[in-house]
């Protein structure tokens, strides 16, 4: 058994052809779709980076890792205490132990380990190969280290490569014929000038007026030339137009880096016989909600990732088929074990969907919770057509309490129905609470870590900058939001 397993960060699946995506980004990923599986509503659990991953190799929820920030207590897992033996539960537990058992040798071809010091990454990999960049490298720096290890060991048999590209992650980098290829395509449709001035007077980080953060003014002066495609501001349509264009060139620029890779394999004569799976951490918001080129919220724009499976044996006879059920990340992890052979360990919150997957049925979830710890304070409840939102910490956005958008009409999230549909707001609330109870009878620590992070003053990436940002609101003619805000957070002033 060979499994390749394409981790692009930051993919938001609506930008791929294969999803209906109006400009050509993806070629290669569009074939293995064509090939095998694509899941329509795969789900991340907790957002973004560190959380997301976190979730995924030790099979397990933010609210149970204890990974839901970038920073403070809730950016480490919880500690096992008094009852740890001699090794970890994660040595025991985590995805790649699970490979291990099965036989597999498993390598890693990522920064993400050091980017987030999340040195408990490594638990369970055989081999681990650290660029060096944190995350600033490009895909022309990673596969290379990729074709070196296929051309020496791809050819041998039983071995889970995990191969980590970064590229449509800001800042963007992509070389100017990747951009070049979007010039003279349209920008989304739903993206229009109107929205564009009402982000502009609206307020919150990464928002029209702040694209790359507040208060830290040498990053931005430092993109303006070193990263000249990526915007610092969104003034006119023409700097959106940088953002998607931006953005687009690096999902282009990583699926050719798939295409090498897969040519790479194929060379060895071993393509048609390896499982290939792409996913990503977390999508990106690209204005929606005031946000461009990040991910802040647990909303659908940032929890939702692409998840294509092209297994030999398996899904030959679907090839090509969309599965619209709702699913984690982790319930794919879990499938994979049990098609290995293996049993999925009783403390995994995954749900393994093995049968359905073998017959080409759809077994998802009824509804599931996403949640967001580092730049705002989120939960989230996907459910039928619609995606629910309770803030806790609004990370200075300005939001209300409580949102809820309908995901068939209104994909890119521009009108609340939460006032005019308070059944639906009930209902997503009961869900939460339910998610919510269940979670801590199963956890093994006493606290939920979302209360952690509220204690400790909220989100990792606003917390201490409101008496700054207020200054800045203040002299960009934005008093009004200003006084919102320092009304909404009179302790963090």
């Amino acid at each position: 058994m060979r499994i390749l397993y394409i981790d692009i960060d930051t993919l938001r699946p609506d930008h791929l052809g294969c999803a209906g995506y109006h400009r050509p980004t993806s070629p290669n990923i569009d074939q293995l779709a064509a090939q095998g599986v694509r899941f329509e509503n795969c789900y991340v659990s907790d957002a973004p980076c560190l959380p997301s991953r976190s979730s995924l190799f030790t099979g397990r929820f933010g609210i149970h890792t204890g990974v839901i920030n970038h920073g403070g207590v809730a950016a480490d897992p919880v500690i096992e205490g008094c009852d740890r033996g001699f090794r970890q539960q994660l040595d025991r537990t985590s995805w790649m132990r699970q490979l291990r058992n099965a036989g597999l040798r498993t390598v890693s071809i990522s920064t993400f380990g050091e980017r987030h010091s999340a040195w408990w990454f490594d638990a369970g990999f055989n081999e681990l190969h650290n660029q060096g960049q944190g995350g600033l490298e490009t895909a022309a720096e990673v596969t290379p280290i990729a074709l070196d290890w296929i051309n020496r060991h791809g050819r041998s048999d039983n071995w889970f490569l995990h191969y980590h590209i970064w590229d449509p992650h800001t800042p963007y980098r992509a070389p100017a014929e990747f951009v070049n290829r979007f010039r003279d395509t349209p920008l989304p449709a739903w993206y229009t000038e109107e929205i564009r001035q009402q982000h502009w007077r609206s307020a919150g980080p990464h928002s029209a007026q702040e694209v790359n953060g507040f208060g830290n003014e040498q990053w931005v002066e430092q993109a303006r030339h070193l990263y000249p495609q990526q915007p610092t501001v969104i003034d006119s349509l023409a700097a959106a137009r940088l953002m998607f264009d931006g953005y687009d060139a690096g999902v282009s620029y990583a699926d050719h880096h798939v295409g090498i890779v897969l040519k790479a394999l194929a060379d060895q004569g071993v393509l048609a016989d390896t499982v290939v799976v792409v996913s990503s951490d977390h999508g990106e918001t690209l204005g929606e909600l005031n946000a461009y080129g990040d991910h802040q919220f647990a909303d659908s724009i940032t929890t939702r990732v692409p998840l294509i499976v092209r297994w030999p044996g398996v899904t030959d006879s679907q090839a090509g088929r969309v599965d619209p059920g709702l699913y984690h990340p982790n319930d794919f992890a879990a499938t994979l074990v049990e098609l290995l052979g293996q049993p999925v360990p009783a403390s995994w919150d995954g749900r393994a969907f093995t049968n359905a997957f073998r017959t080409g049925q759809s077994a998802g979830r009824d509804w599931l919770v996403v949640a967001q710890g580092a730049w705002t304070c989120q939960r989230g409840v996907r459910f039928g057509n619609h995606h629910f939102i309770r803030s806790y910490h609004d990370g200075y956005h300005g939001l209300p309490d409580v949102l809820l958008f309908d995901l068939q009409n209104d994909p890119h999230e521009q009108h609340d129905l939460a006032p005019q549909r308070p059944d639906l707001v009930q209902r997503a609330g009961a869900l939460l609470e339910q998610w919510h109870a269940d979670m801590l009878r199963t956890a093994t620590q006493p606290v939920d870590p979302l209360a952690t992070v509220l204690r400790e003053g909220g989100p990792y990436h606003t917390r201490g900058c409101l008496p700054q940002y207020l200054n800045r609101l203040r002299a960009t003619g934005r008093a009004e939001w200003a006084d919102r805000l320092a009304q909404r957070h009179p302790t963090e002033c």
